[in-house]
C-alpha cells in the first residue's frame, strides 16, 4: 500500500497547497499544508516516523490534494478544512501547531472570550481553530467593539460601581458594564451575539436585530432602536473586514476548465466564507470550444449534484449565459448569478480554480499512463493475446469446514471496479482443500458465464490465482472442463508475504519484482482479493455464531452479543461452565445455554 502511495504522491506538483488524508473509509485522518506538495506529501512514504506520525501514516489508505496560489492560500484552506472535518490526528497535534480556540464559559455570570490552546470537555463553548495567537485575539477585540463589549481586566459582578468607567466607555468603544444599574441579561445577549458571529452566523444575527430595532422604532423607543442600528452597522462593518476568504464568497462555486492529454473540469466550492471542497472530472477532449462545452458540463454537473450554489465563477464567457442562469435558477428555485471575474478576489478564485484543473490533468494522465505501460508490459511478459484491460483475481479464506469461501475481485484498467467484485460460499468438502475450493471457485465463475449470466460478462483477458503453478493448474483444470480458455497465472509470494512473481499453471515463473509499477499493481491486486475474502469470511462467521445460539429458547439478540463479546467462539461458550456463563449472562439464559449444549453432547454420546 505504501509503495501505490508514494507512487501515487511523486506525481504531484512542487507547488503550495493542502492534503488530505484518508482512511479506508474515505474518513479524513489528517489535513496539512505544504509549500511543495510533492516533497511533504512523499516524506509520509519513506523513511522512519515519530510513533504519533507513523501510526496516522499506517491507517492512510488514499489522499487527496488542492492546489493552493500561495503558502498563505494554503494556510488559510488548511484552517478552514481542519475546522470543517475536525481530523482525529489534527486534533492530537493542535498544541504542536499552535492553533488557538476560543472559549466562552456560558456558566459564568458574565461570559468573556478567551484564547485557549485547547478545547478540553469543560462545559465552556469553544470556537476555532484559529490561525494563531494574534489573529485570535484580533477577533476577539474587533467582535467586543462591534457588540460594545469590555476589554478591561475588571470582573463583574465583583468590580460594578467601584470605579469610574474607562477612557472606551467615553470614547463609545463599551457600554459601560461597570456602572451600576446595566442590565446584565444584555450584557448576556451580547456574549450570545458574539457567539453567533464566531459560528459564522452573522446574517442570522444581523436579520434578528433589524426584527428587533424596526419594532424598537415603532414602539417609539427610538434611543433603543438607534443603537440596535449602530450594533447591525458594527456587525456589518465586521463582516466586511474578514479577508481571510469573504464571507462575500458564501455560496458560492468557482469553475476551472483545462485541456491537455485529458480535460479537466474542477469546481471549487465555498460555503459560509470557507472552502468546503473541490470536485474534479476528468473527460475526453471536448468537440465544442470552452464556453460551450464549460456550459454543458454545469447542466450536467448540477442536474446530478442536487443542489445549486448563490453564484457560479467561470473562466470563460459562454454564448447561451443568460439561458443557463434561468436554467440553473429554475434548478434551485431562487436566483442563481453566473459570472466572468475579470479582476479582484473573484478573479483569483477562478484562477485558482484552473491551476487545480491544470495539475490534477499532469497527475492523473500521468497516471494513467503509468498504468497503460504496466499493462502492456505485463501483456508482454507474459505473451497475452489481448491487452489485460480486465484482471480478475481469486483468493480463498477457510474457518473450518463450514467456514469456506472464495473472493474474486475484478481490475480494469488497473483501477478496481468493486461492482464487479464476485463472493463465493464453498460447498460440499469435509474438511479444508484449498485446491478443491479453487477448483469450484473458478469453476462456478465460468458456468455464470457459460449459461449467458451477464453479471458475470465479459471473460477477463487475464486470471490472477493468490497461490503457486498447483493452483493456477487447478483454476485452468476448472476452465478446461467447461471448454474456457483463457491466460491464467498464480501469484507467487516472497517470505514478506508480497506477491514477487507470477507463474504459469506448467510452472514457469515470471518475476516482476525489478518492475516496481508491475511489482505494485499486482501487489495491490492480491492485497485487495486477499482483504476482500476475509472479510467475507469474518461475516460470515458472525452469522454462524447467531445463528447457532438463536435455536436456545430464551436467548435474545442482546444476551447473544454478551456472549460472543466475552467468549469470542461457539467452541468456548459450549465449553464453559454454569458459573463461567452466569458471570456474563443472567443467571436463566446462563441455565437455557448450559443445558441446551447439555443436550446437545448428550445425543451425540448416543
Amino acid at each position: 500500500m505504501l509503495d501505490t502511495l508514494l507512487e501515487k504522491a511523486n506525481n504531484l506538483p512542487l507547488l503550495p497547497g493542502v492534503y488530505i488524508m484518508l482512511d479506508e473509509h474515505s474518513e479524513v485522518l489528517y489535513v496539512g499544508k505544504a509549500k511543495k506538495l510533492k516533497n511533504r506529501v512523499t516524506s509520509y512514504f519513506r523513511g522512519e516516523h515519530l510513533p504519533k506520525v507513523a501510526a496516522m501514516v499506517d491507517k492512510v489508505r488514499d489522499f487527496n490534494v488542492i492546489v493552493a496560489a500561495s503558502e498563505f492560500e494554503a494556510l488559510v484552506l488548511e484552517n478552514s478544512l481542519i475546522k470543517r472535518h475536525k481530523p482525529h490526528y489534527n486534533i492530537l497535534l493542535k498544541d504542536d501547531k499552535g492553533y488557538p480556540f476560543i472559549r466562552i464559559d456560558t456558566k459564568s455570570d458574565y461570559p468573556v472570550m478567551t484564547v485557549s490552546r485547547s478545547a478540553p470537555k469543560d462545559g465552556a463553548d469553544y470556537y476555532g481553530p484559529f490561525g494563531g495567537r494574534f489573529q485570535t485575539r484580533e477577533i476577539i477585540r474587533v467582535i467586543q467593539n462591534a457588540l460594545l463589549l469590555p476589554d478591561c481586566t475588571r470582573k463583574f459582578p465583583r468590580d460594578i460601581g467601584k470605579e469610574r468607567p474607562c477612557l472606551k466607555y467615553q470614547m463609545g468603544s463599551c457600554a459601560g458594564w461597570c456602572l451600576e444599574g446595566r442590565d446584565q441579561s444584555d450584557y448576556r445577549a451580547r456574549m450570545a451575539q458574539a457567539a453567533l458571529i464566531l459560528e459564522g452566523k452573522s446574517g442570522e444575527l444581523v436579520a434578528s436585530l433589524r426584527e428587533e430595532m424596526e419594532r424598537a422604532a415603532e414602539e417609539l423607543r427610538f434611543e433603543t432602536a438607534a443603537a440596535l442600528r449602530d450594533r447591525i452597522r458594527a456587525i456589518e462593518n465586521l463582516e466586511h473586514k474578514q479577508r481571510v476568504i469573504s464571507t462575500a464568497f458564501s455560496d458560492t462555486d468557482a469553475v476551472g476548465f483545462c485541456r491537455g492529454a485529458k480535460s479537466c473540469f474542477t469546481v471549487l466550492h465555498f460555503k459560509d466564507g470557507d472552502m468546503s471542497g473541490k470536485d474534479t472530472e476528468m473527460i475526453d477532449e471536448p468537440l465544442e470550444e470552452d464556453g460551450e462545452a464549460i456550459s454543458n458540463l454545469l447542466r450536467q454537473y448540477y442536474s446530478t449534484r442536487g443542489t445549486v450554489p448563490k453564484c457560479i465563477l467561470l473562466p470563460t464567457e459562454c454564448d447561451d449565459r443568460e439561458e443557463l442562469e434561468a436554467f440553473l435558477s429554475e434548478s434551485a428555485g431562487r436566483k442563481t448569478v453566473i459570472e466572468v471575474p475579470k479582476r479582484g478576489e473573484r478573479l483569483r478564485l477562478v484562477e485558482s480554480a484552473a491551476l487545480n484543473a491544470r495539475e490534477e490533468i499532469l497527475r492523473r494522465t500521468t497516471q494513467e499512463q503509468r498504468r497503460s505501460k504496466t499493462l502492456e508490459w505485463l501483456q508482454r511478459a507474459l505473451e497475452l493475446e489481448n491487452y489485460p484491460r480486465r484482471i480478475e483475481a481469486f483468493d480463498i479464506s477457510n474457518l473450518g469446514s463450514t467456514g469456506i469461501v472464495a473472493a474474486m475481485t475484478v481490475h480494469v484498467d488497473g483501477k478496481p471496479l468493486k461492482s464487479a467484485y464476485r463472493k463465493f460460499r464453498i460447498h460440499g468438502l469435509i474438511e479444508p482443500d484449498d485446491y478443491a475450493s479453487m477448483y469450484q471457485a473458478v469453476y462456478r465463475r465460468l458456468k455464470h458465464y457459460v449459461d449467458g449470466d451477464e453479471k458475470f460478462a465479459p471473460l477477463p483477458d487475464l486470471l490472477l490465482i493468490d497461490g503457486g503453478e498447483a493452483h493456477a493448474a487447478t483454476a485452468r483444470r476448472a476452465a478446461q472442463d467447461l471448454g474456457v480458455t483463457l491466460p491464467i497465472f498464480g501469484m507467487v509470494k516472497d517470505e514478506r508475504h508480497r506477491t514477487r512473481a507470477l507463474v504459469t499453471p506448467d510452472g514457469c515463473e515470471i518475476g516482476i519484482s525489478g518492475n516496481q509499477a508491475v511489482f505494485a499493481l499486482v501487489g495491490s491486486i492480491q492485497e485487495e482479493t486477499h482483504r476482500s475474502a476475509i472479510e467475507y469470511q469474518r461475516s460470515l462467521r458472525g452469522e454462524a455464531y447467531g445463528s447457532t445460539l438463536e435455536k436456545i429458547p430464551g436467548v435474545g439478540a442482546k444476551r447473544r452479543a454478551e456472549l460472543i463479546s466475552h467468549f469470542k467462539s461457539i467452541k468456548a461458550i459450549r465449553a464453559a461452565s454454569l458459573e463461567e456463563l452466569s458471570a456474563v449472562v443472567p443467571k436463566n439464559t446462563a441455565r437455557a445455554v448450559r443445558e441446551y449444549f447439555g443436550r446437545e453432547e448428550k445425543e451425540k454420546e448416543e
